[in-house]
């Protein structure tokens, strides 16, 4: 596995740097990760807090070169598919959009929120175990439900590349640049005392 380049991300108050340091590349070697490995991952996510510990989230996953994978790539829109078919894993992440409270189907309001918390936990484990974890939207909902199989009260969320970073210069010419680690906006943007 690969190590982490420390990140030029700078945080306006102390954080650990796990937060800056992960980041979300799109270049991958063509390195193979067992399903132990990936399945750790999993785990990380399965311990994700959620409302009323519903656990709405689930996956669907292949490795490069198995049916699964093949299955996930082919949802890809052509954009994500020219680098993410190089991951050494495809996970998607959906979540169950109702919860049965005394045998009755009730709609879960949180299950995309509890579902986002689960793919951080993915991907903070990835990081620590010196993989990389990209999640895209660009993919075909209506082509993943099909091939998947994908229940009627699921909502699909991201298709999810891992693997071991690989050198830029491996992208198309187009995105060789956006291989950098993203900045974000300051704080003082995002969060107000007492308002939005």
């Amino acid at each position: 596995m690969n190590a982490h380049a420390p990140s030029p991300r700078l945080a306006d108050h102390a954080i650990d740097p796990i937060f800056l340091n992960r980041h979300s590349p799109r270049a991958f070697t063509e390195a193979t990760l067992t399903e132990a490995d990936l399945l750790a991952l999993l785990e990380a996510a399965r311990w994700a807090p959620s409302a009323s510990n519903n656990q709405p989230w689930r996956f669907a996953y292949g490795l490069r070169g198995d049916a699964g994978f093949a299955k996930i790539a082919d949802t890809l829109v052509p954009f994500n598919c020219a680098w993410a078919e190089k991951a050494s894993a495809l996970v998607v992440i959906a979540s169950k959009s109702t919860v049965e409270k005394d045998g009755v189907a009730n709609p879960n309001p949180w299950a995309a929120f509890d579902a986002g918390a689960a793919w951080m936990s993915l991907a903070l484990q990835a990081h620590l175990k010196g993989l990389f974890a990209h999640a895209m939207g660009g993919f075909d909902k209506a082509k993943a439900t099909d091939l998947l199989g994908v229940p009627a009260d699921y909502t699909l969320h991201a298709v999810v590349a891992i693997g071991t970073q690989g050198a830029a210069d491996t992208l198309p010419e187009g995105l060789r640049a956006r291989e950098v680690h993203s900045p974000r906006h300051p704080l003082s943007e995002i969060a107000k005392h007492g308002s939005f």
